[in-house]
């Protein structure tokens, strides 16, 4: 299953021009606390330093910035809202502290060739990685950063999990007493031609999830985000109808082990049992052939491939494949029941009591 979106870098940053978007994202509430958590609460971190704003929209992350006492703080913002954005500095009396400009952060440069102390930026699209942002983010280190500097977040996991969509297949079967299960069948049809961003309900995951990925952003290179593959067999936790698959990721923050404000892990998480944010999952919707009831300790085995557009650097195709799961090797101990596993099972166990 493949999904690719045509945008040139133009349309890109344009698009960000659009207010609503920003609306969207200010009044994520998860996402605010978040960053204004790891950042305004670690302010020994911040005080006295020089911050680099990737992407820096509307500035209110420059701004966390500044009230955590920042010395100096670099917005760099490609699109036309960086003048909204000097505005709303100045009018938060920031603006002799932030800096904004309107760039590329390619294109921008720092005085005297300095470098800076921290980057922040909230850069994670649908899936973590739709828009590509990341990558300018990571060019952003490598040209800005100190060696022993910080990166906000520092480090992002991707997670996928089997699971129930009922959302597109069950209340079709009859709507106010009507069976609308033609239309059901055509919207999921047209569902499966992409991933959707839908908000999944934590009952709906028929396993906790599986870390696909873990980056660490002081040192993953646009490389190694070209093309990310997980190849597992899941052994379900819960039962349920298998109709799709659901993807989210998290997100977490230095921690000033000093005597900061911020004594635990900032993590900002799309996880269905987080606070919903506008981010949401992402979940690949199964051919209604391929869906079925799966009971608890049922294994299923998948392959998943990110994999970066050739077209436009700032998209990715998701590619899923299902698998036999006779056919492929289990973790080991594997706790689902197929034959092979429960007597594998046994024979670790025995061996582990034989010391």
């Amino acid at each position: 299953m493949d999904t690719a979106e045509q945008m040139n870098p133009e349309a890109y940053f344009d698009s960000y021009e659009d207010l609503k978007i920003h609306e969207l994202m200010l009044s994520d509430k998860p996402r605010q606390a978040a960053y204004q958590s790891a950042i305004v609460g670690n302010r020994n971190l911040f005080a006295g330093k020089t911050v680099l704003d990737v992407g820096a929209g509307t500035g209110i992350l420059s701004l966390f910035c500044a009230q955590a006492g920042a010395r100096r703080v670099y917005a760099v913002e490609a699109s036309n809202l960086a003048r909204l954005a000097r505005a709303v500095v100045a009018e938060n009396k920031f603006d002799h502290v932030i800096e904004v400009s309107e760039c590329r952060v390619e294109e921008f440069r720092l005085p005297d060739d300095e470098r800076v102390d921290i980057i922040v930026s909230e850069w994670m699209g649908f899936f973590l990685l739709h828009e590509g942002m990341l990558d300018s983010v990571l060019y952003a280190r490598d040209q800005f950063l100190k060696p022993s500097g910080l990166m906000f977040p520092n480090t992002a996991t991707i997670y996928v999990a089997p699971c129930s969509v009922p959302s597109r297949f069950d209340q079709w079967e009859s709507l106010s007493g009507v069976s609308m299960r033609c239309f059901g069948e055509a919207l999921r049809g047209q569902c499966a031609a992409k991933p959707e961003v839908l908000t999944v309900a934590p009952e709906h995951l028929l396993h906790e999830g599986h870390v696909m990925t873990w980056l660490d952003l002081k040192e993953v290179t646009t490389e190694e985000l070209n093309s990310i593959e997980s190849k597992e067999v899941l052994v379900a936790q819960t039962e349920g109808k298998l109709q799709g698959f659901c993807i989210w990721f998290d997100c977490t923050f230095p921690t000033d082990e000093t005597g900061g404000q911020t004594k635990t892990e900032v993590i900002l998480s799309t996880n269905p049992s987080a606070p919903e944010t506008h981010w949401k999952q992402t979940v690949i919707l199964l051919p209604e052939q391929a869906c079925e009831e799966l009971e608890v300790r049922d294994p299923v085995a998948f392959s998943l491939t990110m994999v970066r557009n050739q077209e436009t650097n700032r998209r990715y195709d998701l590619q899923l494949t299902l698998l036999d799961a006779e056919k492929e090797e289990h973790n080991l101990p594997c706790e689902c029941q197929m034959t092979k596993c429960i007597l594998m099972k046994a024979h670790l166990d025995k061996m582990q009591v034989d010391g």
